[in-house]
């Protein structure tokens, strides 16, 4: 069992090597955003967003089934994988995210973007869309559609309950002392176990190549590298109508991927107005149902390709116009 670490390691070194990804290093005032390129350097890219404390190895099994002539740039959040955290005192915020954003398109020179992003990444690019919509050419939101409506009660629960928390795990970061460890079998039990096996236990190692350390007080374990805080991030607290408002602007191509297995995370209602009004307004809009849980994408990526690739070879345009920093 000794090697089994060092020998899945090497399985998502070697996917890289395979594909030619390069890593790239964003600089930003609290240390540096870190990022994976796929495709070509001179053309601009699709930016991806991964998912609430997963990273960007999140598309590692589905981008190298995309056309090979589209570039891809998958960026670690702020306290996820590879990237800096922010600094001690400060906890997540949703406009933060939004702001990474703008500062990489200035960094790259690009007066627009195209989104591919799941989960937390989808809500968040969905936010970025409609305040910014002359940004954005086109949109893909893997199994989440919009930020989550919360009753009052429990948004206020939810922030009695978390700043504490917030407090208490920066406390820990400034301390500097090791997180709890685990052997990389128990890591995947963790990773397969926490996400409701909606992760697989064959594709934890790549989401797992960018979370953790080797432990220095136990050999042969490891342990988890992203920031504690974002345990207790409170989301995207908007009104149902701010985000049908939101809605309302985004009239850019926009594809949505929904796993069938996957929950709702709220009242299905709240969605189903915010498509209908996407279905109304917006005539590139379009919804497809896909068969897996939420992290399909992922375990499954066969069953995304062929609608993306399809969504991708209508609206796609090469845009040579970048700032090559590679």
């Amino acid at each position: 069992m000794e090697e089994q670490p060092t020998s899945l390691i090497k399985l998502v070194e070697q996917n890289d090597r395979e594909h030619g990804v390069q890593e790239v290093r964003i600089a930003v005032p609290f240390g540096e955003i870190a990022g994976k390129w796929w495709g070509p350097k001179d053309v601009r890219p699709i930016i991806c967003l991964h998912g609430w404390q997963d990273n960007a190895g999140t598309f590692d099994t589905l981008i190298p089934l995309l056309p090979k002539h589209m570039s891809f740039l998958a960026i670690d959040f702020p306290g996820h994988g590879f990237s800096s955290r922010i600094p001690h005192g400060m906890s997540y915020q949703t406009m933060g995210s939004i702001s990474l954003l703008l500062g990489i398109m200035e960094e790259y020179g690009w007066k627009k973007v195209s989104l591919m992003s799941h989960s937390m990444g989808a809500v968040l690019q969905f936010v970025f869309a409609a305040i910014f919509p002359e940004k954005v050419d086109l949109m893909i939101s893997l199994d989440s559609l919009k930020p989550q409506i919360m009753n009052a009660e429990l948004v206020v629960s939810r922030l009695q309950s978390n700043i504490p928390q917030i407090i208490i795990a920066d406390h820990r970061n400034q301390e500097k002392s090791e997180p709890p460890s685990y052997t990389y079998s128990e890591l995947i039990d963790r990773l397969h176990e926490g996400t409701y096996k909606s992760i697989s236990r064959e594709t934890c190692p790549f989401l797992l190549h960018r979370n953790i350390k080797p432990s220095v007080k136990f050999p042969e374990k490891y342990y988890f590298t992203r920031d504690s805080r974002l345990k207790y991030h409170i989301g995207t607290p908007f009104s149902h109508e701010v985000i049908l408002d939101m809605a309302k602007r985004i009239k850019m191509p926009f594809l949505f991927l929904k796993a069938t297995q996957s929950p709702y995370f709220e009242d299905k209602k709240y969605y189903q107005e915010v498509e209908d009004l996407l279905r109304a307004g917006n005539p590139y809009f379009e919804k497809h149902m896909i068969a897996g849980q939420h992290h399909v994408h992922l375990t499954d990526p066969e069953r995304v390709v062929p609608i993306l690739s399809s969504f991708l070879s209508k609206y796609w345009r090469e845009d040579r116009d970048v700032v090559c920093k590679l």
